[in-house]
């Protein structure tokens, strides 16, 4: 009995300190990515904004090609290899931040 509650309570502290762990990297990345868009917007507005477009062209051929089916026979190369881990990326990081960001309390 004595052992059974240990372990509840071990694992207990254990989520906690993850949730707290996980709620901080959130924290740090959503104001590391604040900071890039306010310091290249304080460099210059146009680069900006063509970077965001860029980057936007990115992801949605990442996008297309994730979820194309592929020809058979035939492996990404390239660039459809690269945006796709733009792609990738991408989502992953929105996902992370929709989950962790929102306990920060920094929004």
């Amino acid at each position: 009995m004595v052992k059974s509650v240990g372990d509840f309570l071990v694992e207990l502290v254990g989520e906690v300190v993850a949730e707290v762990v996980l709620s901080l990297l959130a924290c740090v990345l959503l104001g590391l990515l604040g900071l890039i868009v306010y310091v290249s917007w304080s460099f210059s507005p146009p680069a900006t904004v063509a970077g965001a477009g860029l980057l936007s062209l990115a992801v949605a051929h990442g996008a297309w090609r994730t979820f194309r089916t592929p020809a058979k026979g035939r492996r990404r190369r390239g660039l459809a290899a690269g945006t796709t881990a733009v792609f990738t990326a991408t989502a992953l990081t929105a996902a992370f931040l929709t989950l962790y960001a929102f306990d920060c309390g920094c929004l």
